[in-house]
């Protein structure tokens, strides 16, 4: 039986790394992290339902700076994804598709989120 040449996949060396396809990865990571802090949000909400002493637990694991760096780093990854969807909401509509058009769309999300992420914990946290 004679084989036959198959052809291969592109391999990385071939293309240049972009910050759309970053985003594109950090937008998964940043899906598969919502679940992590959907559980600490429903953790706090069964301490609450329980009072006293365990909520008092959960308050203080929160209030503490990791508990704080955790909170800031979820809030963050919440705007990231979300605007991300709205990006993907926008392509939909063929906007912005262009090599320009998907990098400036790109650091837009970046920016925004960070600083939504900044506004709402001036606001919510550190001003309040």
């Amino acid at each position: 039986m004679a084989q036959r040449s198959r052809p291969l996949s592109p391999h990385l060396s071939i293309y240049r790394f972009t910050l759309t396809m970053t985003m594109s990865i950090v937008h998964r990571a940043t899906g598969i992290a919502l679940y992590g802090g959907t559980l600490l949000l429903a953790l706090w909400l069964v301490a609450a339902a329980f009072g006293g002493a365990p909520f008092d637990v959960i308050n203080a694991l929160y209030g503490s700076w990791f508990g704080q760096l955790v909170l800031f780093g979820f809030t963050w990854v919440l705007f990231h994804h979300m605007l991300g969807g709205v990006r993907h909401f926008i392509w939909d509509f063929t906007q912005a598709m262009d090599p320009a058009g998907r990098e400036l769309i790109v650091r837009i999300q970046l920016g925004a989120s960070i600083a939504l992420t900044l506004i709402v914990w001036a606001i919510f946290v550190w001003f309040k």
